[in-house]
């Protein structure tokens, strides 16, 4: 008895592909839903055997891979690998101008130093310079003593480096309080003539700028550098011609307070032969012309300033010597 040939196999997929059952696939005829109730319509050809001299039709060729896609979504995908460019454009656009920026904000060539470097800076190159470049040897004031004479001092004690400990009256020391005691530095010069001497000094401070120009402001709009009750104390070496010269000897005084680095310049000079001094004058007094007081005619006053401008001369030179590039 003849049988029913079985249909022919559907062609197959590349692995790990499944075809979505309600669309076309080369070669396979759509499947047509049955309406409900109704028995599942069979479209497969009817074929005779081999005995009725009749062959099965020929098994169609597995289409190329290439011909079997899953359902179309083109539109989604070239939309999503559009927006994943656009994406890694700014991103990359982004990197190269962070690069560009680190490369003109960075340390490079040229590039100032700020005012925080500055101060950093200043607050330990003191240390690795000579002694004879923050208070040299000798010093000459070109129109600085008085009536415009040409003035000369000599180096004649250094004092070790120290806090502030002592080195200012109580009153002064309170002034200067909030912009802190890194280090004292100090030294004592006379005049060509031994007679006037004068100790100058380097106050390092730990402030930053905005406390050094507050204190800056202070002392100029309350005039603290002019009162007789803030003057620096000097310092009396032993065995020289600063032995005698005490608290009491203290003539005349100049105070700055720097702004470009963390530091205060002050001096005070006072008679050699330790007398004492009941008219005290600060140098912006004593030097005016027809100042009769005696700071004033025996040049203290010009002593006091000459040599304060002198050693913040030389400390801002060594600390643009030494690369910080303050001015």
């Amino acid at each position: 008895m003849p049988t029913q040939p079985s249909a022919p196999p559907r062609p197959s997929a590349p692995p790990g592909f499944t075809p979505d059952p309600d669309t076309p696939v080369l070669g396979v005829p759509a499947r047509v839903p049955s309406p409900r109730g109704s028995r599942p319509r069979d479209d497969r050809p009817h074929t005779t055997t081999a005995a009725h001299g009749h062959q099965p039709p020929p098994r169609p060729p597995d289409p190329p891979h290439t011909a079997i896609s899953a359902p179309a979504t083109g539109g989604r995908r070239s939309r999503g690998r559009t927006a994943a460019a656009a994406v890694c454009l700014v991103l990359g656009l982004g990197l190269l101008g962070g690069a560009a920026a680190g490369s003109w904000l960075g340390d490079g060539a040229g590039t100032p130093p700020t005012p925080a470097d500055t101060y950093a800076h200043a607050r330990t190159a003191w240390r690795a310079v000579p002694v004879d470049t923050l208070f040299p040897r000798t010093l000459r004031g070109k129109g600085e003593g008085p009536g415009g004479a040409d003035r000369g001092w000599t180096r004649i004690a250094v004092a070790p480096d120290s806090s502030c400990g002592g080195g200012f009256d109580p009153l002064l020391g309170k002034a200067l309080a909030p912009v802190g005691c890194k280090r004292l530095l100090r030294a004592t010069y006379t005049d060509a003539t031994s007679t006037n001497v004068t100790t100058v000094g380097l106050l390092i401070t730990t402030s930053d700028v905005a406390g050094m120009r507050a204190l800056h402001e202070r002392f100029a709009t309350e005039r603290l550098d002019e009162r007789t009750d803030l003057m620096p104390r000097p310092y009396a070496a032993k065995g020289t011609a600063a032995a005698r010269f005490g608290d009491a000897q203290r003539a005349s005084w100049h105070i700055t307070v720097l702004t470009d680095a963390p530091a205060v310049v002050y001096s005070v000079s006072g008679f050699a032969d330790g007398r004492k001094v009941t008219d005290p004058s600060p140098a912006g007094e004593a030097i005016e012309r027809g100042a009769t007081t005696a700071p004033a005619q025996s040049g203290l006053g010009h002593d006091a300033k000459g040599l304060a401008e002198e050693i913040t001369t030389a400390f801002r030179r060594t600390l643009a010597d030494s690369g910080d590039g303050t001015a």
